[in-house]
């Protein structure tokens, strides 16, 4: 089958292309057998521990819960990868948040080029071996004082135990490192996709068992469940995909006697700048109270965590505030305003009507916050279903995948398939011009 070369491949034709670039297949492979060997270490059990009490033990804990969501259960099963890429992930929030905060790594990450990010990727590593230890202290110390887990309790078991989670934590960030530079890239989000997506079998086989239960109405229930489920990935997918494009005109310039005006161009703003990272963020701050709640055990810190869980009176109030507030923060940290205009200005362009300078920045910056404000009403909207269709079709399928799962599973799917025919159409093009 022949392949046009003036325009952009299709489905079809990019799959044919993947199956006969030798580099392509190469990295699949790459991609596909260290995917498999973290899963692998998710069942590779710590050892001195007993499984049974500690299953009991953790039985209806929103915390693990929550940590599964990112693990695939490794939190759960308590795995040599139990934390997996949870530590990386944690890090590089914390070093881009510190970017916007300290002027010696934000000089790192624009002045210095390949060399600054190389540093900070590295700083970024550390942090991670340091939140990595940090988090595995606390699990070694857990299940040394938990009654019955630790068969050998004592300082050689909290040792040996801090060793083989972070040892699995770091391997699994090099995984990552490896498929983002080898593979097809997305390296760490790979590794979270695959993880929720191995959550799914399970899932689905219960609500299949619970559809076959014989229970009056519960096959119309789960239907209604599937069609809000698809109605919520189209709309995830438009909205991850909608951008809010400003036109950009270049300056004049005179040749002789012509003058000539460049090319019109555009600058895109997406309506979801943050991503899936507010809606983490707010998880992050619901769940913990519930952490406070059960390491101090205070009765009066027990009631009032009830309003905040799932069901409670101030559970979608808080919850909508947190992603609104996080969605306007992040959006800072990825754009700001006042260097978007001077670097428009640098370049000779500016917006049709907008004068260069601060009134172009302003501009940017209203335009901006009425995205960020419909981003975070989506995200608000993706939020709250689940709790929702769980009260209505009382099927709980639908919150065991979660809003976060979904809204991952949607953008790392997306930006995985751009980035693969990306790669396609990249050699189609060195091939023309080897011929």
């Amino acid at each position: 089958m022949t392949v046009s070369r003036d325009k952009t491949p299709s489905a079809q034709e990019t799959f044919i292309q993947m199956a006969q670039a030798a580099g392509l297949r190469g990295r699949l492979l790459i991609t596909l057998g260290l995917l498999i060997l973290a899963r692998l270490g998710v069942y590779i059990p710590v050892i001195g521990i007993d499984r049974d009490q500690f299953s009991r033990n953790i039985e209806g804990s929103p915390i693990i819960g929550f940590l599964d969501l990112f693990s695939g259960g490794g939190i759960s099963q308590l795995g040599v990868f139990a934390l997996g890429i949870l530590p990386f992930i944690n890090a590089s929030i914390i070093i881009q948040l510190l970017t916007a905060a300290l002027p010696t790594l934000e000089d790192l990450q624009k002045n210095e080029g390949e060399a600054g990010r190389r540093k900070l990727s590295q700083i970024t590593r550390y942090v991670a071996l340091g939140w990595c230890i940090l988090q595995s202290v606390g699990i070694g110390l857990w299940l040394n004082n938990a009654p019955g887990v630790a068969l050998n309790p004592g300082p050689i078991f909290i040792l040996q135990t801090i060793l083989a989670l972070s040892a699995g934590s770091m391997l699994v960030m090099w995984f990552g490192e490896v498929i983002t530079e080898r593979g097809i890239g997305n390296g760490a989000s790979l590794l979270i996709f695959v993880n929720i997506v191995s959550t799914l079998p399970r899932s689905i086989g219960q609500t299949i068992e619970l559809a076959s239960s014989g229970d009056s109405g519960i096959v119309g229930r789960t239907l209604l469940l599937v069609l809000v489920f698809l109605v919520m990935i189209v709309g995830i997918v438009f909205v991850q995909e909608g951008t809010r494009r400003i036109p950009i005109i270049s300056a004049r310039r005179q040749v002789g006697r012509k003058l000539y005006l460049e090319k019109s161009s555009y600058l895109p703003l997406r309506l979801n700048q943050g991503g899936v990272m507010p809606i983490i963020f707010a998880s992050a701050v619901l769940i913990l109270p519930v952490t406070v709640a059960e390491l101090t055990g205070s009765s009066a810190v027990l009631s009032a965590v009830q309003y905040l869980s799932p069901g409670g009176a101030l559970y979608v109030p808080f919850y909508l505030t947190m992603i609104l507030f996080f969605s306007y923060f992040y959006a800072s940290l990825i754009m700001n305003p006042v260097d978007v205009a001077q670097n428009l200005k640098k370049m000779g362009s500016s917006i049709p009507g907008i004068r260069p300078g601060k009134a172009t920045s302003e501009y940017i910056e209203r335009v901006l916050n009425r995205l960020t404000f419909l981003g975070a009403v989506f995200l608000g909207i993706v939020a709250i279903v689940p709790t929702v269709v769980e009260g209505l079709t009382r099927v709980p399928t639908f919150q065991g995948l979660g809003a976060t799962s979904l809204l991952i599973l949607v953008g790392v799917a997306i930006d995985t398939a751009k980035q693969i025919q990306t790669y396609v159409i990249s050699q189609r093009y060195e091939g023309m011009v080897k011929q």
